[in-house]
C-alpha cells in the first residue's frame, strides 16, 4: 500500500506509485478505491491552493467541528515543511508535533485527520501547495495556534530574520488559550 503510519494515530503519509520515463512522470494523486482500502472513505469537497515565497510560514490552522475539515497535502511546485499538531484531548499523543518534507520531487502526501492544527513553511525559492478538504470553509469554526507557541517548539527550518508570517496568524493564540473542542476516539 502507498500509505506510512507515522507515529500519530490517524496521522499517514501517502506515496503515490510514480511512472517516469522519457516524457516525465505520471501518478495517481488521489483515487477513491485506494483510499478506501486504507479505511479512509471520505468526499472530498473543497481544493485550496497557495502559492508562497521563501520563508513564508502558513499556521497553524483547523475548523472547529462541527466543520472541521480532513486534509491531504501536496506540493505541486518547490519544497515545504508540513507540520501537523495533534490538538485531540484525550490523544495519547497530544501536543505532539509532526514534521514531514513534501515536495514536487518527492511527490509525497500528508493525510491530516480532523482534530490537527496544520502549517507549513517555505523551503525552497516558491512553492506551490495544493490541499484536499473533506468540508467546505467556515469562518465562524475558523481556528489556530500561533506558529511560535514556545510549548510547542516547533523548528520551522527558517531563520528568524527570513520569516514571512500573515497579520492573522501573528495574532491567533497560543495553544494553551486556543478554542479546543476536539476529542480523541479510538
Amino acid at each position: 500500500m502507498p500509505f506510512n503510519k507515522t507515529d500519530i494515530p490517524g496521522l499517514l503519509i501517502f506515496e503515490p506509485k510514480v511512472f517516469e520515463d522519457s516524457r516525465g512522470y505520471f501518478f495517481e494523486s488521489y483515487n477513491e478505491k485506494v483510499f478506501q482500502q486504507q479505511g479512509i472513505d471520505l468526499r472530498f469537497v473543497q481544493d485550496n491552493q497557495s502559492s508562497s515565497s521563501y520563508g513564508v510560514i502558513r499556521g497553524l490552522h483547523y475548523q472547529l467541528p462541527p466543520y472541521a475539515q480532513v486534509k491531504l497535502v501536496r506540493v505541486l511546485q518547490g519544497k515545504i515543511l508540513d507540520v501537523a499538531v495533534d490538538i485531540r484531548k484525550g490523544s495519547p499523543t497530544y501536543v505532539k508535533t509532526f514534521c514531514v518534507v513534501l515536495s514536487e520531487e518527492n511527490k509525497k502526501q500528508l493525510f491530516i485527520p480532523a482534530g490537527f492544527a496544520h502549517g507549513f513553511s517555505v523551503l525552497s525559492e516558491k512553492a506551490e501547495v495544493l490541499y484536499k478538504c473533506d468540508a467546505f470553509y467556515n469562518k465562524e469554526s475558523d481556528a489556530g495556534i500561533r506558529f511560535n507557541d514556545p510549548v510547542l517548539n516547533i523548528d520551522w527550518k527558517i531563520p528568524a530574520d527570513k520569516v514571512i508570517v500573515s497579520e492573522k496568524d501573528k495574532e491567533l493564540p497560543a495553544m494553551a488559550d486556543c478554542k479546543n473542542n476536539f476529542v480523541f476516539e479510538k
